[in-house]
């Protein structure tokens, strides 16, 4: 399907009437039932500075020659500063979070001997937005060019979790019902408390930046896989995108993978916060996905309460309270990550995720990464070059998740 000729932002009324077509046939491949795919995207930064650098070509020419015949891909993004690693299918959380990992041993022999250091949150501390620059793709440029200063403003970094769904009827439903806990994900993940130098007062100002984009921010609520192809049809006939791959909802259907894909989250600070936070969402879906088969309806809750526990888990990260149910019930985010974390434990045992789900403890006890990052801040004098020094050796020295379940951590 191509776009109509009435897409001139001046045409209106019949004219962009007809551009209207008739639902879309979009097909939802087949994959393994609660399966695992993780995409983690990655900043370039200098050594000494910590401030970043635009050198992803450099890193994934090499990288791609020497691994083409490896489970995992490492690509460019948006900014040249950047590197996106992403698994292969896993049947479990350990098996997709093990080739990220080899992703980032390959991306290391590459760096090392460059002095460029690798870390990740949502934000970068202290960059600007006007020192970077644009891969040039036609995608990106096509994206900068309608999107223009709040497009450039991108300074973002995020984890994508796949989790594979047996049937196309299902999509939405789960889609719905993981909406109820996308506060939660996002406050576990939080990791952009500062942005271009400032701190923000919000545990992850990514969340509200990246919602600026056409199409981003929260999911419609869409009851089935036809509204589904209605939406898609609606925005293709009227040039608003070219295909599926640019609805950037937070939680979206990923047509040609068969998954859910989860685009909530801030970027991870370390590889056993990644591991936790795919097996809280492969958990979910699991979980959900049950409930469908056994003819039960799932939990959904009004937009606007979503709306508003978006807002709260970006503002205030796991000191928030969120609203749980339909009749508005109010409890603190942590106590219901735990007690999530106690009705699935069974369902993350069966899975093989136990292990990385108990992990999801360890953030709640410690803290996520905006409350260690502001720690950093205010014991360095409010110095940021800390911060991204200490995100650096977060990203580098802290154990690998092999080395961390080995070690009995939780």
């Amino acid at each position: 399907m191509t776009g109509c000729v009435a897409n001139h932002p001046d045409v209106t009324g019949p004219a962009r009437t007809a551009c209207q077509t008739e639902r879309m046939t979009v097909t939802f491949a087949s994959s393994g039932r609660s399966t695992v795919g993780l995409e983690w995207e990655i900043m370039l930064a200098d050594g000494d500075s910590g401030d970043l650098v635009g050198r992803a070509a450099e890193v994934v020419g090499p990288v791609g020659e020497a691994t083409k015949h490896e489970r995992y891909t490492v690509t460019e993004e948006l900014l040249t500063n950047t590197v996106e690693v992403t698994s292969g299918v896993g049947d479990t959380v350990a098996a997709a979070v093990d080739d990220i990992a080899d992703a980032i041993a390959a991306v290391r022999e590459i760096t090392n001997p460059l002095g460029v250091e690798l870390l990740c949150a949502g934000s970068h501390p202290f960059a600007q937005w006007f020192e970077q620059s644009v891969t040039d793709k036609t995608r990106y440029n096509t994206l900068i060019e309608r999107t223009q200063w709040w497009g450039r403003n991108m300074m973002i970094w995020g984890i994508h979790v796949h989790i594979g769904v047996n049937d196309a009827d299902k999509v939405l439903p789960i889609v719905n019902a993981l909406a109820v806990y996308l506060p939660h994900l996002q406050a576990l993940s939080a990791s952009s408390p500062f942005w271009a130098g400032e701190r923000t007062g919000y545990a992850s100002n990514r969340s509200l930046v990246f919602q600026q984009l056409p199409t981003a921010g929260l999911p419609w609520p869409l009851a089935n896989w036809a509204e589904y192809e209605q939406y898609l049809a609606d925005m293709v006939g009227t040039g608003v995108i070219e295909d599926a791959t640019e609805v950037r909802w937070d939680i979206r259907p990923a047509p040609r993978w068969g998954t859910i894909e989860v685009r909530a989250c801030d970027g991870m600070s370390t590889l056993p916060e990644l591991a936790a936070v795919a097996a809280l969402v492969q958990t979910l879906v699991e979980h959900f996905s049950r409930e469908l088969d056994a003819g039960r309806d799932l939990t959904i809750i009004q937009p606007w309460f979503v709306r508003e526990n978006k807002w709260r888990a970006a503002r205030y990260g796991l000191d928030a309270r969120v609203i749980v149910d339909r009749q508005g019930t109010q409890v603190a985010v942590a106590d219901h990550i735990r007690e999530t974390m106690e009705r699935l434990e069974t369902i993350a045992e069966e899975l093989h995720c136990a292990r990385e789900f108990a992990g999801l403890d360890a953030i709640l006890t410690g803290g996520a990464s905006y409350s260690r990052q502001l720690h950093v801040a205010d014991a360095a004098g409010g110095d940021l070059r800390a911060v991204v020094q200490h995100l650096i050796r977060e990203f580098r020295a802290g154990p690998t998740l092999r080395e961390h379940l080995a070690q009995g951590g939780s």
